[in-house]
């Protein structure tokens, strides 16, 4: 029995490796000119398969870290140039691999094209010269530029072949100083989990609205990945609560043993000057991290092949050690890691021996397949036996979710985590990397383990995540928090409750102890708002034909009252099954736009900017001039500048739906 566990332990080893097990590839892409060409797609193939991929820089370089020893082939793409494909290159362990490329212009036939571009070239009696560059007839695909000629007003081709020499500097037909085509799309099989927008409810017929609160922000980080890699993102990545909630309010904190307190106000809502605007905030008490409960805490972290770029694996060792730096000695931390097996790397270690734990995640290494469904069991198992009855007991899971091999699917993962929170246990998520991103399976895990979900996209981020906010990731401080709103129709014709729409509950939900609802951690604040429609609008929405049977009209109560709504709340305590009923009327008082507060005009610019990005059909009136005015307005103390990075990310984000060159990301924060 004891070879047995040397035999184990050996194999988990090898899984995990070790110093030296690992190489690079680095090299340099460039054009016929010899001029490195940026956005070009690097892949890395073995036995046909993509094991990772990045794009070159500005001057054409790349480099993989990594890499398991081995023989692959590698494709260079980029739209307009032929693939190149290279094979057998060698990977050494510790050892860089120098792999050069070039590539070659490629021509496009197209049988329909539309002018994207001009530029005049010398005129000779009566025929003038124009250089066009043209796209496909849907304006998605950039293609190579072509000569044509005028005579005598009409247009000829040139002789097939013909192309200017040199580069175009290209002026748009309706905008001067029209941009070179967008950078291609990056290769990727991202998953983000499709939503379609809540509508209007009319009040007098559907009065509840009721869902879970979110404290996820995973949204706002990987969009500002992507907008900052010139690239819009798609509608399916924009859950507008996830941005809302990743920037802190200036609520009260709670005064009635309550462990959150409650804020509303109510204004003109700026993208439709006919509705009124509904902000509810939620404040979550904070808790001095001195006096916190012990921790348990275990560290799941996937170290397989797809986790080996730098922003995956590499960044996840130092984000940890970020946290495992805030340990005290009554904490205690495990490593659980897995790829095609999983393994403990490190049993639960006091908070006092930080050497050790920091050891071990400089140790880890990226390579072979997905095992999560094996990895979440041995976490929790791992937790249990150190399970700390008065302690905050948690795994946290970091990976790029790409689960695929065991336990994989949606149904099955969120089936082992529901089983799981039920000892006690809560998770939190931490997605990193993008190309290959499973958000949906992420979000899921989050939701149903009693836990949070962000995105880390840089060390920055980590800090944010898992120091500054530390207390609000890791002490949950009430459970199963759930939103009520009982709508006046006296006061409200119809509402309309902007993103959460996979946190929408039954109205019967609401008193259901057995139904599942977010968590709130210390200090966190949560947001929420509602676009209305007042009573007496003769504004028409989506409707159905009228009743047969019965007809619902106010009471005398409803139009008495000078109650805009109720809102009620239900929370459990951590360790606790039992709910806990909190209600609260808000009278109607409508704030002039002079009078409204910080958090009113910021949580209205970040919504009207998920709106502009995800092309609601609700967004009335929204432009970018107003977002970035909004946000200007109601910047205030900004003591760790997010609010002034909102206002680049939108900057950046309308210069792109424009069509303009993103100008440097310095340039954008000195105006």
């Amino acid at each position: 029995m004891k070879r047995f566990w040397i035999v184990i332990l050996l194999l988990i080893m090898v899984t995990v490796g070790s110093a030296g097990t690992t190489g690079k590839l680095a090299g340099r892409v460039k054009d016929e000119s010899g001029k490195g060409m940026a956005y070009v797609n690097v892949l890395v193939l073995q036995d046909g398969k993509r094991i990772t991929g990045i794009q070159t820089k500005d001057n054409g370089s790349f480099i993989i870290i990594n890499l398991p020893p081995g023989t692959y082939d590698l494709k260079f793409q980029l739209q307009g140039f032929g693939e190149l494909t290279v094979k057998g290159v060698v990977i050494k362990a510790d050892q860089t691999t120098t792999q050069n490329a070039t590539l070659t212009k490629k021509d496009v036939v197209l049988e329909a094209v539309k002018v994207q571009a001009y530029k005049d070239n010398a005129s000779t009696g009566s025929e003038r010269k124009i250089d066009m560059a043209v796209s496909d007839m849907n304006g998605t695909t950039a293609l190579q530029s072509v000569s044509l000629s005028v005579v005598g007003g009409e247009l000829h081709a040139l002789p097939p072949g013909t192309r200017p020499e040199k580069p175009l500097e290209m002026y748009c037909i309706y905008v001067r100083n029209c941009p070179p085509p967008p950078p291609p799309p990056i290769y990727t099989t991202d998953d983000f989990a499709s939503v379609v927008e809540n509508n209007y409810k009319y009040a007098l017929a559907e009065p509840l609205s009721t869902f879970s609160i979110d404290v996820d922000t995973a949204c706002y980080t990987t969009l500002r990945r992507l907008i900052e890699s010139r690239q819009l993102p798609l509608k399916s990545y924009v859950r507008i609560e996830e941005l809302l909630n990743y920037f802190d309010y200036d609520y009260p904190q709670p005064k009635d043993g309550h462990p959150f307190s409650v804020y509303t106000e109510l204004g003109k809502c700026p993208w439709n000057s006919k509705h009124q605007l509904l902000h509810i905030g939620l404040q979550g008490k904070t808790i001095d991290l001195k006096d916190a409960p012990p921790s348990n805490l275990v560290f799941l972290i996937d170290v397989s092949g797809s986790m080996s770029p730098p922003n995956r694996l590499p960044l996840v060792q130092e984000s940890m050690k970020l946290l495992v730096k805030q340990m005290r000695p009554e904490d205690r931390v495990a490593i659980v890691v897995y790829a095609g097996a999983a393994g403990l790397v490190l049993p639960s270690t006091s908070g006092n021996n930080k050497a050790a734990i920091l050891d071990a995640l400089d140790k880890l290494r990226a390579g072979g397949s997905t095992a999560g469904g094996a990895g979440i069991q041995l976490a929790y198992k791992t937790a249990k036996e150190n399970f700390l009855p008065k302690g905050n007991n948690r795994v946290i899971l970091c990976t790029d979710g790409d689960f695929n091999t065991g336990v994989s699917s949606n149904a099955a993962m969120e089936e082992l985590i529901v089983e799981k929170r039920k000892e006690g246990i809560f998770l939190t998520v931490l997605g990193y990397g993008m190309g290959n991103y499973k958000d949906s399976k992420m979000e899921i895990l989050a939701d149903k383990g009693n836990g949070n979900y962000a995105y880390i996209d840089n060390l920055l981020e980590a800090n944010k995540v898992l120091v500054r906010q530390m207390g609000g990731t890791l002490y949950t401080i009430a459970k199963d928090v759930k939103f009520q709103l009982e709508f006046n129709p006296a006061k409200v014709k119809a509402y309309r409750l902007i993103g959460y729409e996979n946190r929408i509950l039954n109205k019967e939900d609401f008193n259901d102890d057995t139904k599942d609802a977010g968590e709130l951690g210390s200090g966190h604040t949560v947001t929420a708002l509602y676009e209305i429609i007042p009573a007496g609008s003769e504004e028409s929405i989506k409707d159905v034909d009228p009743l047969k049977y019965q007809t619902v009209q106010l009471t005398d109560t409803a139009t008495q009252s000078q109650d805009l709504l109720t809102v009620k709340l239900r929370y459990k305590k951590p360790d606790e099954d039992k709910s806990i009923l909190m209600e609260k009327p808000v009278k109607y008082k409508l704030v002039p736009d002079a009078q409204l507060s910080e958090n009113f005009r910021f949580s209205a610019a970040v919504a009207e900017y998920g709106l502009l990005l995800k092309d609601s059909e609700y967004k009335g009136t929204a432009d970018w001039k107003q977002v970035i005015e909004l946000a200007r307005s109601s910047q205030g103390i900004d003591k760790e500048g997010y609010r002034k990075e909102f206002m680049t990310l939108a900057e950046l984000a309308r210069d792109l739906s424009a069509g303009i060159p993103p100008r440097p990301k310095d340039d954008l924060m000195r105006e």
